[in-house]
């Protein structure tokens, strides 16, 4: 049974920083795209950055030069390190993976593509 456990959310100031993590678990396939998703109230699940199991990024335009994204793939854990924060940035942020092929160019930031969903971790930015 695959489960995806984030941790690391909490509340800052605007410009202030914080750093995502998500523990993958019960995934056995060699090749997979991890990517991170939120969510604000009254909003749809969209796509803010994703890594391939072989490094290549996606980013949304929304996050593009404050997030990054990276992976440490032997403990199968993903992390998203975000600075510059503003409040437009308070959401619920979702990890979730997806199986890939090993050549893959780039992983999707489309909810529909991934296959399992970690509970969420919450991010509050106040202005």
């Amino acid at each position: 049974q695959v489960q995806l456990v984030e941790s690391g959310g909490g509340s800052v100031q605007s410009g202030g920083s914080l750093r995502l993590s998500c523990a993958a678990s019960g995934y056995t396939n060699s090749w997979y795209s991890m990517a991170w998703f939120r969510q604000a109230p009254g909003k749809e699940r969209e796509g803010v950055a994703a890594i391939h199991r072989g490094g290549s990024t996606s980013y949304a335009d929304s996050v593009k030069g404050r997030f990054t994204v990276s992976q440490d793939a032997a403990k199968k854990e993903l992390y998203l390190q975000m600075t510059s924060l503003k409040p437009e940035d308070t959401a619920m942020y979702y990890c979730a993976l997806k199986a890939a092929s090993r050549w893959d160019v780039r992983p999707p930031l489309l909810v529909g593509a991934y296959n399992y969903w970690g509970q969420g971790t919450q991010v509050t930015v106040s202005s």
